[in-house]
């Protein structure tokens, strides 16, 4: 009772009438849920046929200071919980049953205006993508202070002060003058802290934190994990911390919860679950090991070939590839990575027609091929297939799963009725789904599955190259090991080259043939993949390599220590 008098006097909530928690036994937990259940409707078609689980008897505790982990596959729950923990939940689900208590106090049982008082003052929440979360139009300064002002909690004044040092101390440049920006003015990896800035600046008790890394490169990554974990302890904030990456999470949680289809798995001391798992679901997650894959020898001509090629932005005022050349054989894989705004997706653009090179020449087969998409022919268009990093973006939900993969087939070839069926239910055999799936759309579909029919697509046109962006970075371990073995697997029997664009080390080390590191639109490092890959290192791929995160507890404070050493030494 006295921690629970403690809270009240720090953070005063006397304007919001929650109703007291029925137990008070447990009440020194700054977060306590209990029993959660949380259930959505199914809409096969127009009527509501009934609901499905999505989270099914969880019960969490977390105290001041502590950090919680929530990991698991996609679908597994983990945002469902994060988001109930505020009190919210997507549109057509519902919580049905247990307690969501804070402070000592249940916010189920508020109101609407309870909640709006709660989320932003005494909660708050980084999103994955803080380029959706950031309103374009708005100054960066103007969005951080607002839920302080907003909430009472400072004067503008006094938000804008603690929002610079909130931006010094997450490291990001000119902390005095970068609120002034827009969004836009920004990368992926400031915005990602500037959010995090953001949700602590109206000092709240708890943050919760979904996956605000994993669209961010190794060498961002890490600084923007040291700065989230830092401002965590310095504020003395409990936060939940939701991911599907354990070495992530091993580095910033204290105590780690697996999860699986809406259950609990296992809870325990973040050590104990790195090295000691007891249940066999996280053995799984903790042992995912690198693909073994055989390096094939090059001894014929490249069927894609990128010969001095630089190409811009803005009219040719943002140049983004400078003199870049790359080849690529038959049935092979050729990984580009490099990090965020190194030219890596760029170079696909290029490659596909999008953006038109300004120098350069690109051939397939040895034949130049037309810089605009427009001009290429349809034949052309064919043999180099696209494969998307988001596949809920990339697919149409209106269609099926048989439309969109019977699209390639009419499109390319004329096959349409019976045989297109046939050839529809082929490829979904040979992505491992089967012809069950066919009828489905994208809303009835895993992320894994969606990023399955993505393939499948791609497969419909019978390519000679498969561009692969990114396409497993969204994707739990054990998800993106079964898209590898599957794209491995389909390289064997179908010979497609695949340019695989990514900024996973270890999913290069895995698949690549060839590797191409690329550093502010220039080839920095480029040949085998076991030539790349072992000493001596140019200092940006060295950089690269010491970035990826290991499943240790304790490595990024390594990491940190030997980048402040080589720092001071140079």
């Amino acid at each position: 009772m006295a921690n629970e008098l403690a809270l009240r006097k720090e953070h005063p909530t006397k304007n919001i009438r929650w109703a007291k928690s029925s137990e008070t036994e447990r009440s020194d937990f700054l977060l306590d849920i209990r029993n959660l259940r949380i259930e959505a409707p199914v809409y096969p078609s127009s009527v509501t046929l009934g609901t499905t689980v999505l989270v099914d008897d969880i019960s969490i505790t977390l105290q001041r200071g502590r950090v919680l982990g929530l990991i698991g596959e996609s679908g597994a729950g983990k945002s469902t919980v994060g988001l109930a923990s505020m009190g919210y939940c997507r549109g057509g689900v519902r919580i049905t049953g247990g307690e969501v208590i804070l402070n000592g106090r249940d916010i189920r049982k508020g109101g609407i205006r309870d909640m709006r008082r709660l989320r932003g003052r005494e909660i708050c929440y980084v999103a994955q993508s803080a380029a959706a979360a950031f309103n374009p139009a708005l100054r960066l300064m103007d969005q951080v202070v607002e839920s302080a002002i907003l909430h009472g909690r400072a004067k503008r004044a006094e938000a804008e002060d603690r929002a610079v040092s909130l931006f010094r101390k997450l490291s990001l440049p000119d902390p005095e003058n970068i609120g002034k920006r827009f969004p836009h003015q920004v990368s992926g990896g400031q915005l990602q802290r500037i959010m995090t800035a953001m949700a602590l600046c109206s000092n709240p008790d708890l943050i919760v934190f979904d996956e605000p890394t994993t669209a961010l490169d190794v060498t961002t990554q890490i600084d923007v994990l040291a700065a989230i974990r830092d401002a965590i302890r310095d504020a003395d904030v409990a936060a939940l911390y939701i991911t599907h990456d354990l070495a992530i999470v091993a580095q910033v949680a204290d105590e780690i919860m697996v999860l699986r289809h809406g259950k609990l798995v296992e809870r325990g001391l973040t050590q104990q679950i790195i090295r000691e798992p007891r249940e066999q679901y996280t053995r799984a997650l903790v042992s995912v090991h690198e693909i073994a894959h055989d390096e094939k020898e090059a001894d014929v001509a490249p069927v894609l070939a990128v010969e001095g090629v630089t190409a811009a932005y803005g009219g040719g005022a943002i140049k983004v590839l400078r003199d870049v050349s790359i080849e690529l054989q038959p049935g092979q894989t050729l990984a580009v990575v490099g990090e965020s705004g190194s030219g890596k997706s760029t170079l696909g653009r290029v490659i596909t027609g999008l953006l038109p090179p300004s120098d350069g020449i690109i051939r397939f087969e040895g034949r130049e091929l037309p810089r605009r998409l427009a001009e290429r022919s349809k034949e052309d268009l064919r043999q180099i297939q696209m494969i998307h990093q988001m596949a809920d973006i990339a697919l149409n939900p209106r269609q099926t799963v048989g439309m969109t993969i019977g699209r390639p087939l009419q499109f390319y070839f004329g096959i349409g009725g019976r045989e297109r069926e046939r050839r529809v239910a082929e490829l979904l055999d040979k992505i491992e789904l089967g012809t069950n799936f066919a009828d489905r759309y994208p809303a009835e579909l895993s992320g894994g599955q969606k990023q399955r029919v993505c393939i499948a697509r791609a497969l419909a046109a019978q390519p000679k190259v498969m561009i692969c962006d990114e396409v497993t970075s969204a994707l739990d371990p054990l998800v993106a090991n079964g898209i590898l073995k599957l794209l491995l697997q389909l390289q064997k029997e179908e010979a497609v080259a695949y340019l695989f664009i990514t900024h996973d080390l270890a999913t290069v080390k895995s698949i690549a043939d060839t590797i191409s590191v690329m550093y502010q639109g220039r080839v920095v490092r480029y040949g085998p993949n076991r030539k790349v890959l072992s000493p001596p290192f140019d200092p940006y791929t060295e950089l690269l390599l010491s970035s990826v995160p290991r499943m240790e507890v304790g490595w990024l404070d390594q990491a940190i220590g030997t980048r402040r050493m080589e720092s001071a030494g140079n």
